[in-house]
């Protein structure tokens, strides 16, 4: 009787360690499938970082570019004494700004140059301006987006076929936009702006002021 009670202890205990080892077993089973989990986690994180980290390189070398080229510019102007006109490489036939702070480059086309009056379409006679300054972007500043900004006197409408002058400046600025998208600057790269008469540089009160109120401004934007 004692040896077949011995033998049940005995059968007992030994089930609960089995049981126990299959617990524990399940509890290591579960403990590293999250392991694995949080390993992949970990190495994809470090994956994403690795990424960040080579496009911050990246961005920074590429900022460090054209903060050099803005200061090579400005340098030009102020050490070298060249204008603006040179140091960009317009030209002294050409209207140009350079604005350090901004980064860019402003060259102002007067409407007389490209439109008669009241009209949107190009006078083809001096599409040779705008293939200058498509050259010189091609070879100077390939790349860079480029802003077409049309611009009025504050006279309304009242004999062409425009609403206003939001749309007469709107229609100008797409004029040349197409032209020099048609010449090979890339759509990706080029917008129309419309002012209309609410940016003047000179007073509407005279005409001398108005004339240079109408005008299309082609901007270099160097930190883009």
């Amino acid at each position: 009787m004692k040896s077949a009670l011995l033998k049940l202890s005995v059968l007992a205990v030994a089930a609960m360690v089995l049981t126990g080892c299959t617990d524990w077993k399940k509890k290591y089973e579960g403990l590293n499938v999250q392991y694995e989990n949080l390993q992949g986690r970990y190495d994809n994180c470090m994956s994403s970082l690795d990424e960040a980290t080579a496009a911050k390189s990246s961005l920074s070398s590429e900022l460090q570019s054209k903060e050099n080229e803005i200061a090579e510019l400005q340098s030009k102007i102020e050490d070298l004494n060249q204008t603006p006109e040179d140091a960009t490489g317009f030209g002294e036939d050409y209207d140009v700004e350079f604005d350090a702070d901004k980064g860019t480059i402003t060259v102002t086309l007067q409407n007389t140059i490209l439109f008669a009056p009241g009209k949107a379409s190009l006078k083809s006679a001096r599409n040779a301006d705008l293939n200058h300054i498509y050259s010189v972007i091609q070879s100077e500043y390939a790349g860079k987006e480029i802003d077409v900004v049309g611009h009025t006197d504050s006279d309304p409408i009242r004999k062409s076929d425009w609403d206003d002058n939001w749309e007469l400046s709107a229609q100008r600025a797409l004029s040349v936009l197409r032209y020099l998208t048609d010449q090979g600057i890339p759509d990706s790269k080029i917008r129309a702006v419309a002012c209309g008469e609410s940016r003047p540089v000179a007073s509407n009160a005279t005409a001398s002021g108005k004339q240079k109120n109408r005008r299309v401004e082609i901007v270099v934007n160097m930190k883009s």
